[in-house]
């Protein structure tokens, strides 16, 4: 695959930044996510990047490892409709274990305890959920994941000599009690985080962390929303003063779309803290949400980069006047879309759409995309049956609804018309915008049916 750069201006800057990024630096921010973990080969990797770093202070964020997260949330499922969880349970623990097996060789006695306490403990959890407070009931069984990261991760970097300790995030990150996409307590957060880290930090040289995860003051465990370690990073770099954040992900960097749908997808140099909060807005999957803002109010620079090919620099998002013309493509798959309509052809008015956003903000449920006609109201949402069967329930006795799954919404930024037409092509259009730089367009593809 080919990559194309649009530099900068500041170019020779930029690159003598990533030649040595860190320079001078007291204390970073990394996170490894899910593929950077999978599997023996890919820790031994994450090994060697820590190595590259050897007189700096690096707080470790981790996420779950591989498909760990997808697994838990079928074993929960599967407890929720009671079904045998028996065979799920037992292939998460073979692959933990295989891993385990592989990094530590004659010294895996002690972590494969470790591994069988943790699922013991998972499925004495599993026995204690209730179907009525499902969103507590998916953080105490998803937070799985992270623990059991974290913990394997520390006994590894233990054997392999580096100065290390883990601090637990869910006893540092203070949320509210929403669970599976917890408010932050920036105040209270950064006091403990502040506290704790920084004392940690004068005897180890690294220290390791669960990404997503939070908690309550009154000790519950809370996730931050899916994908959410990226947010993890920034919690931790805002609350520390870092002196910049990195991501270690399975592409080069941010590109203008995903290169696994798009061939010839451009690699962003750098980015300005604004177009990267409009690229996540719109559903980039590179980062987190809610990654950015606390970054950009710390003024904290954020790096993406490949964690197979190190030495090179990614891109960097932080404080620049940069304006890229290019097309940017984000696809968000697994979404919905709902229709409220008003049988009687009364108008849908500001007071009942007003009805509508309560019920979503209540249920926790974000809009990727809307549209009105004089007597219906259209939603696109990420497919997340559970909160959406409750929000059609609530507003049944209200509005006519109508719904369809399994969509796509295509968004292009800075769009041309050869390339809507690529875009949509062999696709049945459900809904469809267009402003003066953006293009928003919701679809089925016609080969699917």
């Amino acid at each position: 695959m080919q990559y194309f750069f649009v530099l900068p201006l500041n170019y020779e800057k930029i690159a003598a930044y990533f030649a040595n990024p860190y320079k001078n630096k007291c204390m970073q921010v990394f996170k490894f996510g899910g593929a950077s973990i999978k599997s023996a080969d890919a820790v031994r990797n994450m090994v060697e990047i820590l190595k590259r770093f050897p007189d700096e202070k690096i707080l470790i964020v981790v996420s779950a490892m591989g498909k760990t997260t997808n697994a838990l949330e079928e074993i929960l499922h599967l407890k929720l409709k009671k079904l045998s969880t028996k065979a799920a349970i037992q292939k998460l623990y073979d692959d933990h274990a295989n891993i385990v097996n592989s990094l530590f060789d004659d010294h895996a006695s002690e972590p494969l305890e470790f591994l069988q306490s943790i699922f013991e403990e998972l499925e004495n959890s599993l026995e204690k959920i209730d179907i009525n407070h499902y969103d507590q009931s998916y953080d105490s069984i998803i937070s799985y994941g992270e623990i059991i990261s974290s913990n394997l991760l520390l006994k590894y970097l233990e054997l392999k000599e580096f100065s290390i300790t883990k601090v637990n995030a869910y006893k540092l990150v203070r949320t509210d009690d929403t669970f599976r996409d917890a408010s932050v307590n920036w105040i209270k957060t950064k006091e403990t985080i502040s506290e704790k880290v920084k004392n940690e930090f004068t005897n180890h040289q690294l220290l390791i962390t669960q990404g997503f995860l939070g908690g309550t003051e009154e000790g519950q465990i809370t996730t931050l929303g899916r994908e959410g370690s990226d947010f993890s990073a920034a919690i931790f770099a805002y609350s520390l003063n870092a002196k910049a954040v990195t991501i270690w992900k399975d592409v080069p960097g941010i590109l203008n779309a995903d290169p696994k749908k798009i061939q010839d997808a451009v690699l962003y140099q750098e980015l300005s803290y604004k177009e990267a909060a409009e690229m996540t807005y719109y559903g980039a999957s590179v980062i987190h949400p809610k990654t950015i803002k606390p970054l950009a109010n710390a003024g904290i620079p954020m790096h993406v980069r490949s964690f197979s090919k190190a030495d090179k620099g990614g891109t960097i998002i932080h404080d620049c006047k940069v304006i890229h013309e290019i097309p940017c493509i984000i696809i968000k798959e697994k979404q919905s879309l709902i229709s409220f309509q008003l049988n009687d052809f009364t108008f849908i008015t500001e007071s009942l759409i007003g009805k509508i956003f309560d019920s979503l903000n209540k249920h926790h449920i974000k809009i990727n995309m809307m549209q009105n006609t004089a007597i219906s109201f259209s939603i696109c949402v990420n497919d997340d049956l559970h909160r959406l069967d409750q929000l059609m329930s609530e507003l049944k006795n209200d509005f006519s609804i109508l719904y369809n799954t399994g969509l796509e919404l295509i968004t292009i930024k800075n769009f041309n018309e050869s390339l809507i037409d690529r875009m949509i092509h062999k696709k049945e259009i459900y809904l469809e915008q267009r402003t003066r730089k953006n293009y928003q367009v919701v679809v089925k593809s016609l080969e699917s049916r």
